[in-house]
């Protein structure tokens, strides 16, 4: 019996912002859909190795600058659907996230295509950070062009190259080089609720293909919720540590922010810590993977995998049977 073509198939999907992590799985996944994908960003040359992920000509590269109206239309001539991936964690939100997102949809609305806003949970006009405030505004800016958008709100996403889950593990590492070495913990009671990014993938290749998804908004989160100190927890066992976790008082959190977040590679700044204020959960009620037919993947059935590498002896070290 012969198999039917996926909704999908021969259509071209633009993403902007698609050479990182998520970026990454997501061309893949709608690449094996059988669409044809171009991944426009600032520097495509970051891209290079989706290339050879797909057949001969199934990827397309091109530099944009998504701030310019004109330049995002000329990016997406031809797509019948734009995904936008465009995000920071610090920095100026109100033109990454805001001016880019209202482009994006304003040149999809222009020509008809549909689009998915790739945003998260915690995206609030009413949240303490400028990130939450920005991602809100980003959606309304999306939705206010094109009402028909579909809008995905990952909570924290992990995968083999995250700089989440590998930034922690690495930190838990270096700490257990010196003995009694404390791992500090940053709102230790606040709860995720991590989403693997294979998932998140085919929950937008299953948007895509589903009409019926049009202007809905759905929260993205794996089958667990965990508390920040509990997850350190996790991660140290699983690549073989016992991590001694020290919870940091909120003043010194704060004093931490204030002097250091300002620098490459800081730990925490100010509103990174204001977003940890708030879980980063699913909301009760809101659809989610399973509304898209997606099954979640626990964290434990995959991260096991790489975090051996964080092991005291790498992947040679030995360990008991599961």
């Amino acid at each position: 019996m012969a198999v039917a073509p996926h909704a999908l198939a021969g259509k071209l999907i633009t993403l902007f912002g698609g050479g990182g992590f998520l970026g990454k799985h997501m061309a893949q996944a709608l690449m094996a859909a059988g669409a044809r994908v171009r991944i426009a960003q600032r520097h495509p040359s970051r891209a290079h190795a989706i290339k050879a992920l797909g057949n001969l000509g199934q990827v397309q590269l091109v530099a944009v600058d998504a701030t310019r109206p004109d330049l995002v239309a000329k990016a997406m001539i031809g797509s019948d659907a734009v995904i936008n991936l465009i995000g920071i964690l610090k920095g100026d939100f109100e033109t990454a996230h805001v001016t880019t997102a209202r482009n994006i949809a304003n040149a999809a609305a222009t020509i008809g295509a549909r689009m998915i806003q790739v945003s998260a949970i915690g995206a609030d006009s009413d949240s303490p950070s400028a990130y939450g405030r920005s991602k809100a505004a980003a959606e309304a800016a999306v939705r206010a062009a094109l009402p028909g958008a579909i809008i995905l709100r990952p909570s924290i996403v992990f995968g083999r190259e995250d700089q989440f889950i590998n930034r922690f593990a690495g930190m838990i590492r270096a700490a257990s080089v010196l003995p009694l070495s404390p791992v500090p913990v940053v709102s230790g009671d606040t709860r995720f609720q991590p989403v693997f990014v294979g998932d998140v993938a085919d929950a937008a290749v299953a948007a895509l293909a589903d009409p019926a998804a049009a202007g809905r908004t759905f929260e993205l989160g794996g089958p667990q919720q965990i508390s920040m100190r509990d997850l350190l927890d996790w991660i140290g066992r699983t690549s073989g540590h016992e991590p001694l976790l020290l919870d940091m008082p909120g003043f010194a959190a704060s004093a931490l922010a204030t002097l250091t977040g300002w620098l490459p590679g800081a730990p925490i700044t100010r509103d990174q810590l204001a977003m940890l204020a708030k879980d980063n959960v699913v909301a009760e009620g809101t659809d989610g993977l399973a509304a898209l037919g997606i099954p979640a993947t626990p964290l434990d059935a995959v991260a096991r995998e790489w975090l051996d590498i964080y092991r005291p002896h790498g992947r040679f070290t030995k360990t008991s049977p599961a």
